[in-house]
């Protein structure tokens, strides 16, 4: 297994703040986290499940910092995100099919 690659998303002026922006990308499952928490993912896994569009994105249950991060990776799209119960659920299932443990 290839080691994974972390990279900032966010748009902040300063890589002071970046850590809180990070996606983590293990062979073809992306994970993107605001602060230490997952708020979207993408796998080939979900592709056929959601219209060939692998990435799921959570709806924003906390705060702006984090609404503004969520903008960033599916641009705005409010429409398309998904409540927080069935993405964790949708989240465990592509984790569970990378053969990683939350």
């Amino acid at each position: 297994m290839q080691l994974p690659t972390i990279e900032n998303y966010g748009n902040y002026s300063s890589d002071n703040y970046g850590v809180n922006s990070l996606k983590v990308t293990m062979g073809d499952l992306q994970l993107w986290y605001s602060y230490e928490t997952i708020v979207a993912f993408a796998c080939s896994h979900f592709r056929d499940k959601f219209d060939n569009c692998p990435l799921m994105v959570t709806k924003n249950t906390w705060g702006n910092t984090t609404g503004k991060h969520l903008n960033w990776i599916d641009g705005g799209r409010k429409e398309a995100r998904t409540d927080r119960e069935d993405f964790e659920k949708y989240l465990a299932q592509a984790l569970q099919s990378h053969g990683v443990e939350k």
